[in-house]
Parts: structure tokens; sequence; C-alpha cells
């Protein structure tokens, strides 16, 4: 069911994301974020956004990043970059593999000292010298998405080519098989500029459920919920049952519930699927599969990711 109308159709435009600024020089997209985060947990957003963890390629890209962050960010002492020699100590390389001595280099002096045997990621001041830190210390970041890797999916307006269109409700679905909590499973779809679906209809419901069918599942490892997928309702603000989007869900149409609805008070405050389409409240730490919608044409400003430090 994956979409088959993707193409380089907004490489043209030089258009990625509303959240992301394109520099000509690089060929490029960036975003600093402000929230500070730990490395694994930068590198991760960047990844959910489609882009990766930047680090500068040479002392031009270092230069002008840097400008623009003291220009719109001039608060910001420190970012991390994509640098870091977690495989081999010693031997720092960027998140794609390459080794520091092919890119930007400029360490502060005396530095990298992996002081106290710990510092194993990498930081850039904002004068332009780099630092070897914990990868559990926390500062903001910022992501690259470069031109030429941008793909677009063009029925559903976005830059994700894994998004399935509905032609019933004009809507788009990717289901996720990294088994997650509801939470979490929020947080990445915020991220890819959607929310978790939401049933509004027994039509919606079979789109799913096909779509949970002919979706190939790889295996997986660990403990979560087979055949359950989460969905974009919750009663977690004891307000009654209501979609991720604030509308009061319609839990009277007892076809939509696996066996009874709901009650107000249940403490499974989270909503899911079974793979048949039919809804069910569920634990908000569950693990399992979910269901990211994207809406027609609306490119969503992006969210602020809220990723537990327990992923890391």
């Amino acid at each position: 069911m994956r979409s088959t109308s993707n193409s380089y159709g907004q490489s043209a435009d030089k258009f990625f994301r509303n959240d992301y600024n394109y520099m000509e020089p690089y060929q490029s997209f960036y975003k600093l974020h402000t929230t500070i985060r730990t490395w694994t947990d930068a590198k991760r957003v960047c990844a959910l956004e489609g882009a990766t963890l930047w680090h500068p390629d040479h002392d031009n890209e270092a230069n002008d990043l840097i400008a623009f962050w003291k220009r719109t960010k001039p608060q910001i002492e420190w970012i991390f970059v994509g640098l870091s020699d977690l495989l081999v100590e010693g031997l720092f390389e960027t998140v794609n593999g390459k080794p520091i001595s092919q890119v930007y280099n400029n360490w502060e002096p005396g530095q990298p000292d992996n002081y106290r045997g710990v510092q194993d990621c990498t930081r850039l001041k904002n004068s332009g010298g780099m630092d070897d830190i914990e990868c559990t210390a926390k500062y903001p970041f910022i992501c690259k998405k470069t031109l030429s890797s941008l793909e677009w999916n063009n029925q559903c307006n976005i830059p994700d080519v894994d998004y399935i269109y509905n032609n019933v409700n004009g809507n788009c679905y990717k289901l996720h098989t990294t088994p997650m909590s509801w939470t979490e499973a929020y947080a990445v779809c915020q991220a890819e500029q959607s929310t978790l679906a939401v049933v509004r209809s027994q039509s919606d419901a079979d789109f799913l459920a096909k779509l949970s069918e002919s979706t190939p599942k790889p295996r997986v490892t660990g403990k979560y919920q087979r055949g359950i997928y989460h969905l974009g309702f919750h009663n977690r603000l004891n307000e009654g049952w209501q979609t991720v989007t604030g509308t009061p869900l319609n839990i009277n149409d007892d076809v939509w519930f696996a066996q009874q609805q709901p009650e107000i008070n249940d403490p499974e405050e989270c909503g899911s699927m079974l793979y048949t389409g039919r809804l069910i409240n569920i634990d908000c730490d569950t693990s399992s599969f979910f269901i990211c919608e994207h809406k027609g044409d609306n490119l969503i400003e992006s969210i602020d990711v809220r990723i537990s430090d327990s992923q890391s």
C-alpha cells in the first residue's frame, strides 16, 4: 500500500519543512533545537525529523552556522554536534561514519582529553572551538537535511515516502513497527509533522485494519503487545475520552470497541486498535506498534518532541 507518487519535486522549491532554514552554499536545510537533550536523544530527534545531527563539514559551514546561531539564539553558548568516539575510544567520527580528519575539527586547547574516562561526545562553542563531553550531558543542537537526500511524497505533501494515502478521507497514514509506549509514539508522530491516527468513521477503521494487515512486520525482540496499535485518543486529562486534536470521542458507538466502552475513571487511559480495526483502551505504558496520521495538505508546524531519558 506504499504511495507510488513520490519524487524529488520539492527540490526545485528548496523546501523541506516549515521549521528548517535552507542555506544555498551548502545545499542543505538546518534547524536549531533550543530544548536541551542528551547526545543520544539529539541524534534520535534529528532522525525522527528525517535529518541528521549536524557536524560542520568545513570552516565555511561552521562559520555560517555559528553566525546564524549567534544571530537567532545568542544566549546559547554550546551545542552538541554529530561527532563521537563511542565506537572506538579516541577515534572520533561523524554520525555517518566519516573520520574527524575529513571534517571540521577545531578543538579547544587541550581537547579532547576524555576527562575521567567518560567523555565520548562532542560539543561546539559559539566561538568555534570543540570540546569532548559526557554523552549524558544536555545541550541544544542543530539538525541538518541535505537537498540531495530529499524525497517528496506528492500525494501526502510531506517529505516521508512511507505515508500511505487514503483516497476516501484524503489523509495519509504510516504504521510504525518499532514498539513504543503511547506517549513515545505521540512524540514520534509529532516529529513527523503528524498526529497519532484518529478513527472518525467505520471506513477509517477499515482502512487502518487493512494497513495493519498489509504492512510487513519485522522480527521484534523484547516485550510488547502484539496485534495492537496505538491511536490518537485518550483520557489522560480525566476530562472524558477525547482525540489528540482535542475533540470528544464518540464512545456511544460500541461497534468501535472490542469489548465495551471504556469507563470515565478507567486506569487504562490511552487509546489503541486491534488488528481487526476495533478500538480498545490500554495502559499508556504498554509497548506496541502505532499509526501516525498526516492531514491532507496541512504541513504542521513542528512541535517540540518530548522523549524520556529512559530511551537513551
